[in-house]
Formats: C-alpha cells, structure tokens, sequence
C-alpha cells in the first residue's frame, strides 16, 4: 500500500507516522505552531495534522495532571552534578559516543526516547504509556541502522523544542518557513526573551529528569554545538565532549539524513534542491559559533576525539575521556564498554560512494577551516 502510494505521489514516506515527534505537543501549542506557519499543512500531509491533534488533545489532559501532580516537586529538585554535554555537528558519531557513555549506569543519567517526546508528561504517563506502545517504535534508526527503543538514550533537543517551539529541528515539520528557526541554532539572532524562554525549558526538563535520579545528566543534542555560552549560562560548571568527522563523510551522511527524516516529519512537501546549499550553510553557522564560544570553556572542563579513532577503539577513546574531563575510575566501566563494543561488531554502516571532484571542491571552500583545524585530507 505504501509502495504504490510513493510511485503515484512521488512523496517518500507519506504514511509514516512513527518519527512525528510533533505528537507529544499540548493543544495549545499546536496550534501555535500551526498559526505561525499559517496552517500551510499540505493536503498531502493532513493524516499527520490529525493524528497530531488527537494526541495533543490528550497531552494536554496529561500535561494538566502532571503540573497539578509535580510543579512543587520539579521545582525543589536540584541538579547536584555538572551534565556532560555531547558536541558534534549531525552525523559525525554522537549517537555513538553518548551510547558507549551512557554504558556507566553508575555515573550518568540520560534522557530516553519516550522523555524526550513527552517532556509535558513522561513523569505521569512513561511507566504505562512506553510499554504499551512500545510496537510503535522502529527497530533501526533510518538514517543510520543504529538501535532504537522508547529507552534507548536519545537527544535531548525534542525537548525543549516541545516546551518551547523553539528549535531548528521545525524546519524539518515547516520546510517553507525554515528559515525563521534557524535563528534557534546558536540563539545569536533570537530576542532575549526567547533566549530565557529556552533555558527555563531545558532547566525544566533537566530538573524533571533529576527528580528522583541524582547521576550526572548526560545530554547529547547537535545544535547544542553552538550553543556553549547559552549552556554555560545555566549550568557554568558543565563538561563538554566534542567528536568531530572527516568533513567529506559528513556532509554524504547529512544528505542521507534529510532525505530520510525530512520526508518522515514534514507537513510540507521537502525540496532536496536545496539540500546541500542548507548542509554547507549550517555547518559553518554552527562552528562560527562553536569556535567564537570555545574560549569560555575551562580547559578542564573540555575534550575533543576523532570519530575515526573512536571507530577503531570505542573503549580506550572513552577511557581518554573518563581522564581528560576527571570523570572518575574507569575500571568499573571498561567490561560494560567491551560487552557493548562486542555487539557492534556486526553493525553494517551506510555507504554513499564517494562525492564527485565539483561537490568535493565546494564543500572544501565552505568548509576550509575545519578541514585544517582538524587535520582531515583536502
């Protein structure tokens, strides 16, 4: 049915519903959303619309219950350990990295799948609610095979983006009106209010995940790449690990990327003429950023790794992390990162050819500082 759906229409993933983290918007919010973008949802895409009105509908009942039940408590929660944040632009090994990390379930608390698309009510709904739809997520990711469950450790972007519909990520939903949330990579062009806004948010949720968990919050989000001084200025102690990508490899898997998800998410028809000019543009927005902010970061407090070396030797990559950031005694880590690494084994990673001499020399140009900094072949 799908199939045929694609050859008459020649929209990908039309009837997917299984990554539209819009679901986990209250009502109100929506239609927020849906007015500033001038409820363009194309017919194409109504089913989405709906289904994302009916469980909005039902967040916000949740959502009510859970502020009646917790506001107290949210706000008397403390966050007593510095988070760890995961750096990196998209497909450069974050996911990786904060899966092997997430393996030291003695230091580190992590957001999951289900927290973050639920940030109104996974404190009311996760126990009951994850188990019974659990049929509803993916095995895979589709743009890079990694595993996928309602408790795998994911990105916390979704949500503040949730609590705020502040985020670049609504470009993916609203690919005409892109540009206007663009602003919410780095935060260097939004107001001051929408600033405060996002890190009420964050703080919000951080505080909601550390309620009854103490562990040090380890967070991984791409666009938090460029937003080291909006972080710091929540949490000043924070640690920080980069892992940055042979910049060519990078920009394959990004378009992958959006020509995945893009298509999983949209309310609006993708147009992937503009892929690449958005991929070359945004990267360099966000290492503007990242560099210009680097300097706030104590040197204690920060450290950088090679996706290729942590390919090769996911377990002594992350032991140079435990040491550099004085994260504690790695032995105790070490036989649960071997156990993990042991099941990668036969993880098959996409492959994209290579990119012809034209496409190599452009994204060279756009991205020559990072090419040198990092020491990657031109």
């Amino acid at each position: 049915m799908e199939g045929e759906f694609v050859l008459a229409t020649g929209l990908k993933h039309r009837w997917s519903f299984s990554f539209t983290y819009m679901t986990g918007l209250p009502f109100g919010m929506w239609l927020k959303l849906l007015a500033e973008n001038g409820f363009r949802v194309e017919p194409a895409y109504l089913h989405r619309a709906v289904f994302i009105t009916l469980t909005s509908l039902y967040n916000s009942a949740a959502a009510g219950i859970e502020r009646l039940r917790f506001t107290k408590a949210i706000g008397q929660s403390e966050i007593t350990e510095p988070p760890l944040f995961i750096l990196g632009h998209w497909r450069s090994g974050t996911t990786l990295l904060h899966d092997l990390l997430a393996r030291d379930d003695v230091r580190f608390n992590f957001p999951n799948t289900y927290q973050v698309v639920n940030p109104h009510t996974f404190l009311t709904t996760e126990r009951v609610i994850s188990r019974a739809f659990a049929w509803m997520v993916p095995g895979k990711r589709p743009m890079d095979n990694m595993a996928l469950n309602f408790r795998s450790p994911q990105e916390d972007e979704l949500g503040p983006l949730l609590m705020t519909l502040k985020s670049p990520y609504l470009g993916l939903c609203f690919p005409q009106n892109g540009a206007a949330y663009e602003k919410y990579l780095s935060f260097r062009d939004a107001g001051s209010a929408e600033v405060a806004a996002w890190q009420k948010a964050m703080l919000t949720f951080c505080k909601k995940l550390s309620m009854k968990d103490k562990r040090a919050l380890l967070l991984k989000s791409p666009p938090h790449t460029a937003r080291i001084r909006t972080i710091l200025e929540i949490f000043p102690d924070a640690r920080f690990v980069h892992i940055h990508r042979d910049p060519y490899r990078v920009f394959l898997s990004q378009r992958h990327f959006l020509d995945t998800m893009s298509w999983r998410t949209c309310l609006q028809r993708p147009d992937p003429a503009r892929f690449d000019e958005a991929i070359l543009t945004r990267y360099a927005r966000l290492y503007d950023a990242f560099f210009e902010d680097l300097a706030l970061i104590p040197e204690v407090n920060f450290c950088e790794l090679r996706f290729e070396d942590l390919e090769r030797d996911p377990v002594g990559q992350v032991g140079q992390v435990y040491e550099a950031l004085s994260l504690g005694d790695f032995a105790p880590v070490m036989p649960k990162l071997e156990a993990y690494a042991a099941t990668l084994k036969g993880y098959r990673k996409n492959t994209f050819g290579d990119l012809d001499g034209q496409t190599k020399a452009m994204v060279h140009a756009h991205w020559r500082r990072n090419f040198e900094k990092w020491g990657y072949p031109a």
